[in-house]
């Protein structure tokens, strides 16, 4: 699986690429900054791409930007964002740009490498993969809403471990609960927030977040 990393900080980067290299991937290009980020998807248009939000020169969102932009010329292209903290406005733009797999999660993550792996396979494979914490601060941000106010704290939890990018067979082991159940709680979910149910796990994920970060109605 052929990879493309983006990150400033020459120490990560290069943890990066080890981590990729020694699990499996072919890292056909580490670049540390927007303009070289760009080069790099257009000539090598790799399965997928690890990007850091922050790159120079302005060390703004030139990372994110730069990803949207390019999948406008590479539908599809699936992205895994990197960042230092929780910010809901690029978790929200990225989940938006809806042109392909995404991925959002904090740099911390990467230092469980057998899960950071997994999560950058899952989204090469065209899954999406949000942070827990992204996730907690999308849910609570949208606490108030009378319409998630309907749903039950387990169908919350449901919620939240979906919008992770869990399987109903990975949230029936965390709940310690049968698929089944999962499926009841994810039905009840959908119905609740007035959403059609979907065989693709990413584009479910993709309508309840589109759901949590509308504006709220007065």
């Amino acid at each position: 699986m052929r990879v493309v990393v983006a990150e400033d900080l020459v120490l990560l980067r290069e943890g990066l690429v080890r981590i990729l290299e020694t699990t499996g991937f072919e890292v056909v290009a580490a670049v540390d900054n927007g303009p070289s980020l760009v080069r790099a998807l257009t000539t090598h248009r790799p399965d997928v791409a690890i990007v850091d939000v922050r790159l120079p020169p302005a060390y703004a969102d030139e990372g994110l930007r730069a990803a949207i932009a390019v999948r406008k010329q590479i539908p599809g292209l699936p992205v895994v964002v990197l960042s230092q903290y929780v910010e809901q406005l690029y978790a929200r733009e990225l989940v938006e740009d809806r042109a392909g797999a995404v991925g959002y999660l904090l740099k911390d993550r990467v230092l469980d490498v057998g899960r950071f792996v997994a999560d950058v396979r899952q989204v090469a494979a065209g899954s999406t993969v949000l942070d827990p914490d992204v996730v907690r601060a999308l849910l609570t941000h949208r606490a108030t809403d009378p319409v998630l106010r309907k749903l039950s704290p387990r169908e919350h939890e449901v919620l939240a471990l979906m919008a992770e990018g869990r399987s109903n067979a990975a949230i029936a082991a965390r709940m310690f609960v049968t698929e089944k159940t999962v499926s009841k709680h994810i039905a009840t979910v959908f119905t609740k927030l007035g959403l059609g149910l979907s065989e693709h796990h990413h584009r479910r994920i993709l309508a309840v977040l589109a759901y949590l970060e509308r504006p709220v109605e007065a």
